[in-house]
């Protein structure tokens, strides 16, 4: 079993930046970040491998970066530029060692002036 905790969610104005951390209890393999907005499917927005390979969605692509401390095994999205449209609750999922996916409690973002 592994716990995930998820930190770094607020309020921000349009064009502003937050840092969202996830620290899993455990020894994990990939990590990713979701989110949903309100009537809305729960999408992806970034993925990185232990190796340290990325890929984000279109809509995010030159504003978020996701990286990882795997000998914190943590997980950190960089959100810059932030738009309306990335009001949404944030997960972190992660796949651990036997192949499970485990997913965090959500962190709310929103951006509104």
């Amino acid at each position: 079993q592994v716990q995930l905790v998820e930190s770094g969610g607020g309020l921000v104005q349009p064009g502003g930046a937050l840092r969202l951390s996830c620290a899993a209890s455990g020894s994990v393999i990939s990590m990713a970040w979701y989110r949903q907005a309100p009537g809305k499917q729960r999408e992806l927005v970034a993925a990185i491998s232990t190796a340290g390979a990325t890929n984000y969605a279109d809509s995010v692509k030159g504003r978020f970066t996701i990286s990882r401390d795997n000998a914190k095994n943590s997980v950190y999205l960089q959100m810059n530029s932030l738009e309306p449209e990335d009001t949404a609750v944030y997960y972190c999922k992660v796949k651990g060692i036997w192949g499970r996916d485990y997913w965090g409690q959500g962190t709310q973002v929103t951006v509104s002036s």
